[in-house]
C-alpha cells in the first residue's frame, strides 16, 4: 500500500537526494538525485519524484536541510529555498511531516549505520546509551550533540562552526590575523568554519604560501591533488589543518562529553582521512594538558555512508509516527 510508505529527502546546497523508506529502512534502489538549480523550490522536486515512482502520496515525509531550522521552518544557507510543513503536505500529501537540520538527521542515523561505513580514526571506549556527537566538515562546519533519553533521542541544533578558531601556538595567532583580512569574504573574524570548511582549507593553504613568500590561491580540490602528489606546501597545509581539526574536536569533546563516540562527516573531512594519522590527529585531539589522559575516553569515527542523512530522516519519522 502506498499509504504505508514514507518519503525522505536530503537537501544540500547543490543537489537534493530523495528516497522511499519502509519505516526506518531506506530503499536503496529508490534513491534519486535532483539538481537544485533546475527547480524554483523543493515542492516541484518532490512532486516530480513521486510521479517518477508512480505514487500519488505517502504516509510521512521528513527532509534534512543544509541550513537552520526554527519553529519548523528551514531556510537554506546556500539556496533561495524556504521549507515548511505546508509545502511538504502540498507536495506529498503526507499525514506526518518533519523538517530537520542536516546534522540533526545524521545524529538520528547513528545506530542505523552499517559497521563497514564507520572508519575508526581514534581508538577509545564506547559506552552504550551514552551521548554522542556528530561533526560535519564540508562546505560548512558544525556539530550536533546526540542524547538518548527515556522520551526518545534528542539531537540538539547548534552553530558552533561560527565560534572562534582554536589558538594553541604562535602560528595560530598569525593565521587568525591573516584570515581576518584575507580574501573577498573576510569579515574581521576568524571562526572555526573559516579554517576547517572547504573555504577554510583554502585559506589555510593561502596562509602557508604567504608565510613561505610564495603567494598562491588554490581551490580545495587542487590542494588535495597537490597533497596527493607530495607538494611540500600542501603537506604543510594538511599538517596545520589536521592539528587545528584535532584541537577543535577535542574542545567539542570536553564540552559535550560524547562517551558514545564522535562521528565525523562531510566531504572535506573524508578527503583528509587518509592523512589524519600521519599528520597527528590523535595527538592534537588529546593535547589538553592535565586532561590529556581523560581524552582517551572518546572514540572518533569517520562516517562513510553517503545516505546516512536519509536513514536519519527515516528513523526520526518512524519515531514521531509512533507517538
Amino acid at each position: 500500500m502506498t499509504t504505508a510508505l514514507n518519503l525522505v529527502a536530503d537537501i544540500g546546497g547543490t543537489n537534493t537526494r530523495v528516497a522511499i523508506a519502509d519505516g526506518a529502512q531506506v530503499r536503496a534502489q529508490s534513491i534519486r538525485r535532483f539538481a537544485n538549480a533546475e527547480f524554483s523550490s523543493l515542492e516541484p522536486v518532490l512532486k516530480q519524484y513521486l510521479e517518477q515512482e508512480g505514487l500519488l502520496s505517502v504516509e510521512g515525509t521528513c527532509v534534512a536541510a543544509a541550513g537552520p531550522v526554527r519553529d519548523g521552518v528551514a531556510v537554506m544557507t546556500n539556496l533561495a529555498w524556504t521549507i515548511d510543513a505546508n509545502l511538504l503536505v502540498r507536495a506529498t500529501g503526507a499525514r506526518h511531516t518533519a523538517i530537520l537540520n542536516d546534522l540533526q538527521a545524521q545524529g538520528h542515523a547513528l545506530g542505523n549505520i552499517a559497521p563497514e561505513f564507520l572508519r575508526p580514526l581514534i581508538a577509545g571506549p564506547q559506552q552504550d546509551g551514552a551521548s554522542m556527537l556528530v561533526v560535519g566538515v564540508g562546505t560548512g562546519m558544525n556539530a550536533a550533540p546526540v542524547h538518548n533519553t527515556p522520551g526518545g533521542r534528542v539531537v540538539a541544533a547548534s552553530e558552533c562552526g561560527h565560534i572562534s578558531m582554536p589558538i594553541r601556538h604562535e602560528i595560530d595567532f598569525r593565521l587568525q590575523k591573516f584570515i581576518e583580512g584575507h580574501g573577498p569574504h573576510a569579515h574581521g573574524f576568524a571562526g572555526v568554519e573559516d579554517i576547517l570548511a572547504g573555504r577554510g582549507l583554502e585559506r589555510v593553504h593561502a596562509f602557508i604560501c604567504h608565510e613561505a613568500g610564495k603567494p598562491s590561491e588554490m581551490k580545495a580540490a587542487e590542494i588535495m591533488a597537490a597533497l596527493a602528489g607530495g607538494d611540500p606546501l600542501a603537506r604543510e597545509t594538511a599538517r596545520l589543518y589536521v592539528r587545528l581539526l584535532g584541537n577543535e574536536l577535542g574542545n567539542l569533546a570536553l564540552i559535550h562529553l560524547p562517551f558514545g563516540g564522535i562521528y565525523l562527516i562531510g566531504g572535506v573531512a573524508r578527503a583528509m582521512v587518509p592523512y589524519m594519522a600521519e599528520m597527528g590527529l590523535s595527538e592534537a585531539f588529546r593535547d589538553k594538558g592535565r586532561f590529556g589522559e581523560f581524552m582517551e575516553n572518546f572514540a572518533l569515527f569517520a562516517v562513510e555512508d553517503d545516505f546516512a542523512a536519509l536513514t536519519g530522516c527515516a528513523a526520526y519519522l518512524t519515531s514521531i509516527s509512533r507517538d
